[in-house]
């Protein structure tokens, strides 16, 4: 173990200094980082109809990974719970099962049970295994063009850092580079940044809910992070771009080094850069 000579607070180097994410499709993934075990936006339905109102989202790819393989986990970070792509039958069912989900305060309320709220800018802080804290921050997140918010609902994004840890940023749905600047300026730097993609679109209001390829390329420039994993690619008819969209956007910016697509059901370990979480 090594630790920095700095004024910084100490910055410890060891195994939990690595990040291990696994896939299982869409907006959902494991995220092992401290010894603690999280998951995002847990989808584990079958392909098929999820009417919302008077529309209807198709679910066209099944998990890669099976519910009854995930295992347990610590905590679940929930973007937001009014949308079947990022919280489906199975994916409510699997709630029940957890000790905590993260969310915003109308999942609160809508869900119950261990779904608290994560106000924007405050933090969730977990005891690690090792002895240390892993602090989670809620941050915002933009489900679509401003001012629609009242038809989008709210959604969180998430920041993980620690001492000894790399910081990694969940974005969640979002479809706002400035949010990212904003990230970035008040949370960053970060080390992994998980940015979901594939250009969501709504009939309703004629408008794109989530990133499109070339925005999540220029979130990575802006966070400027090392390692960009995007997510929430492929798996529903609403999703307007495929994952293969991606790698061309990054080339273009010269970001190609920093990406890391993963199919559903891989898992990759991401050694992060050594240095002291941001203050928040």
């Amino acid at each position: 173990m090594t630790v920095s000579s700095s004024s910084n607070p100490p910055v410890i180097a060891d195994a939990n200094a690595s990040v291990t994410v696994q896939l299982v499709g869409g907006p959902t993934a494991v995220i092992e980082i401290g010894g603690i075990r999280l998951i995002t936006d847990p989808t584990f339905d079958p392909p098929g109809d999820h009417p919302v109102g008077e529309r209807n989202l198709v679910k066209t790819t099944a998990p890669a990974v099976p519910v009854d393989d995930i295992g347990p986990v610590d905590v679940v970070l929930l973007s937001h719970d009014e949308h079947p792509d990022n919280l489906d039958d199975a994916g409510r069912r699997f709630l029940g099962d957890v000790p905590l989900v993260l969310s915003t305060a109308g999942a609160a309320e809508r869900l119950g049970g261990v779904t608290c709220e994560l106000p924007l800018w405050r933090s969730h802080v977990l005891r690690r295994p090792d002895g240390g804290e892993l602090r989670i921050t809620g941050v915002p997140a933009q489900h679509g063009p401003a001012g629609t918010e009242h038809l989008t609902g709210e959604v969180r994004g998430f920041v993980l850092s620690g001492v000894g840890l790399p910081t990694v940023y969940v974005s969640g749905d979002n479809a706002s580079l400035a949010v990212v600047r904003d990230v970035a300026d008040h949370a960053g730097p970060v080390d992994i940044a998980i940015i979901f993609g594939g250009h969501a679109r709504s009939p309703v209001m004629d408008a794109y809910l989530t990133f499109s390829a070339d925005q999540v390329a220029q979130a990575a420039e802006i966070l400027d992070a090392p390692t960009v994993i995007p997510i929430h690619l492929e798996g529903w008819k609403h999703l307007t771009q495929e994952s293969s969209a991606i790698p061309p956007a990054f080339a273009r910016r010269g970001l190609s080094e920093r990406l890391l697509m993963l199919d559903a059901g891989e898992t990759v370990t991401v050694a992060g850069k050594q240095r002291p979480p941001a203050e928040v």
